[in-house]
């Protein structure tokens, strides 16, 4: 069993390196005041994330934003003080394609191998090892890290063997998984307030080509008002900021995606940036002074 560092326990990191640990791998973990007791009593504990690199073989960064990852890895006593030649280090995290092609030079430089494999599925698919996986970097780095990943997710490819095609895969799932939100939105606004019980509206579509996931899990939460995260809006509007921004070096209009973020930046005006992604529909019904459901 490989001796993992895990950077990142928050709603999704947590679970995750439970499985890790569930499965016999030692897991070491930086010291936080947010640590719990079982948190304490499951995972060994470094000081620093220069003392986790130390102590694994296999470095794993969960955390929430491109700024965050470059001070885990390059701040002081950082993973990259604490990496000696051979060692793998994974993001997991979302962040710039442009950036993490960077940290991988920087990473490669060390005689260390990196991989960038950000992951979908939100709290669900962590809880449940279920989530998907897409992984950029070199096949042989990939093929050491599998097992791993199989103890994370169901759906785990290798995207591309250049690092930054995991990071390009997600964005690209994040603007479809935006879009496909405001769209459940709209149509679960505009039934309600046309006289449809909006939940039998979303059961007719469900057996219809309109079905998706998100209609069933975040259709139900507009009806159900079931706003927790789940995947905090703030975030989503990160990865969307990272869409518009690589959009932008690549000379590629999203009209779609920059609507949507409208909203989202709607729905945090209003208070909502810790609400889950889901929440966009509060936007769309201040718009049409119309809510899907009565709040519970």
């Amino acid at each position: 069993m490989s001796k993992i560092g895990f950077i990142g326990l928050g709603i999704m990191g947590r679970p995750m390196a439970g499985h890790l640990k569930a499965a016999g791998h030692d897991v070491t973990v930086v010291e936080r005041k947010s640590l719990t007791a079982e948190d304490r009593a499951n995972f060994t504990v470094a000081a620093s994330p220069k003392a986790v690199a130390q102590a694994a073989d296999i470095i794993i960064l969960m955390v929430p934003d491109t700024p965050d990852v470059e001070a885990v890895l390059f701040g002081a006593n950082g993973v990259a003080e604490g990496l000696s030649q051979g060692k793998l280090v994974i993001d997991m995290s979302s962040i710039s394609p442009t950036a993490t092609k960077a940290f991988a030079q920087k990473i490669n430089a060390l005689d260390c191998d990196y991989l960038d494999a950000p992951v979908s599925g939100g709290e669900v698919g962590a809880k449940n090892a279920a989530l998907t996986i897409m992984v950029g970097g070199p096949q042989a780095a990939f093929d050491r890290a599998l097992p791993v990943f199989e103890k994370m997710g169901k759906n785990i490819t290798l995207v591309g063997t250049e690092n930054g095609a995991g990071q390009t895969c997600k964005v690209a799932n994040q603007i479809i998984v935006a879009l496909t939100i405001e769209a459940v939105a709209e149509a679960m606004v505009f039934a309600s307030k046309a006289g449809a019980d909006p939940a039998k509206v979303r059961q007719a579509l469900m057996g219809g080509l309109a079905t998706s996931r998100i209609l069933e899990l975040h259709g139900e939460r507009m009806i159900k008002r079931t706003f927790n995260p789940g995947f905090r809006i703030e975030l989503h509007q990160k990865d969307l900021n990272l869409a518009l921004q690589s959009g932008k070096e690549l000379g590629v209009a999203l009209p779609n995606t920059a609507s949507t973020q409208q909203l989202f930046a709607a729905c945090a005006a209003l208070g909502g940036k810790g609400w889950d992604h889901s929440g966009l529909v509060k936007a769309l019904e201040a718009m049409a002074a119309h809510k899907v459901a009565p709040d519970a």
